[in-house]
This record gives structure tokens, sequence and C-alpha cells, in this order.
């Protein structure tokens, strides 16, 4: 009897993870609580991404400042982050959608000529883009990139997204929480 079971504990642990891993797949992993939600965007500087000039125009970095006045969307990419590609024509759906909101790139840890490259190849949806080699990000509680916020006028964050938008959460879930940030200002 010992031999039968010190034989079949190990296929019980495999059953055991295999159910678990199965079970925890499926998990929607876009939704992330952030401890900023409803709080104030933190106070940071980021400075220009080197050399940023796309079509004749200088592209800024940007502080706390600029995401005051109007409701904002903050997004966290860099040229060597693959599903950053894949959302990356959503942003620039927005950027062609609305103007009645900035958006702000932050550009984690990466080379101001990839960045530029990366912008150049696929467009540019920011309005300015700052370069952080990671302090900011760890200020803005980021997991992994892509993420992206939005803010209201008042620079409160209402809402967070982690990993890259795909049409359903961008129709179903971006564009909703900027309308809803939209209408904490009227």
């Amino acid at each position: 009897m010992k031999r039968i079971i010190l034989l079949a504990t190990p296929l019980i642990l495999l059953v055991a993870l295999l159910f678990l891993f199965a079970t925890n797949i499926t998990r929607d992993t876009s939704y992330i609580p952030s401890a900023l939600i409803d709080k104030p965007a933190p106070e940071f500087t980021l400075p220009d991404v080197e050399n940023l000039i796309l079509d004749g125009v200088v592209i800024k970095g940007f502080d706390r400042s600029n995401l005051i006045g109007q409701v904002s969307v903050v997004n966290v990419f860099a040229s060597w982050c693959v599903p950053c590609r894949q959302e990356h024509p959503f942003l620039m759906e927005l950027s062609a959608a609305d103007k009645d909101i900035k958006i702000f790139g932050i550009n984690q840890k990466d080379a101001p000529e990839n960045a530029k490259d990366f912008l150049e190849e696929l467009g540019n949806p920011y309005d300015f883009v700052g370069a952080d080699k990671g302090r900011v990000s760890i200020e803005w509680g980021i997991y992994g990139i892509p993420e992206t916020f939005v803010l209201n006028a008042k620079g409160t964050i209402t809402y967070k997204h982690t990993g890259p938008f795909t049409r359903n959460s961008f129709e179903n879930s971006l564009l909703p929480a900027i309308e809803a940030a939209k209408a904490m200002g009227e």
C-alpha cells in the first residue's frame, strides 16, 4: 500500500498542477488592480527622447503638469516590446479619432534611435514622449509593458489597462473609460 501511495503522489501532484494551470490560462490578465486608481498621477519629470524629431517636429518630454486640464491617455511602450507593436494601430486610431484628449508616451528603457525608428515605422500617436530609464515606471506601478492609463482633467488616474489592446478591449474598455473621464469634467 505504501508503494502505491508513493508512486501515485507525483501523478496526483501533476494532475493538480495541470488543473491549476488550465483554470488560470483563460483568466483576463488585462485587469490588474492599481493602487493609483482615483489618485493623482505621481510627481515626475520625463526628459525628451534624444533627437526625437518626427515630420520636422521635435517631440518633447513631459511632466505631471502636462496631464492636467484635459483628459489624457498615458501609454508605456518600447521599441523592443512585441505586444506594443500589436496595440500600436489602436493608439493611432485613437489619436486620429479623438482630438479632445492628449496621448502621452512613456518610452521605457529604450535606445533613442530605436524609439525614433519605431515611431517612424508605425506612426506617432503621441503628443509628448518622455524617456524613462525605469524610475518613473516604478512610480506609476508598471508591471510590464505595454500599460495604459486614462486620467481625467484634474490629473487623477481613472483607469489602467495592462497588456496590449485588442479590438474588444479597445472598444469595450478603453473608449468607455475615456468617455467616463470626460464626463467627470462636465
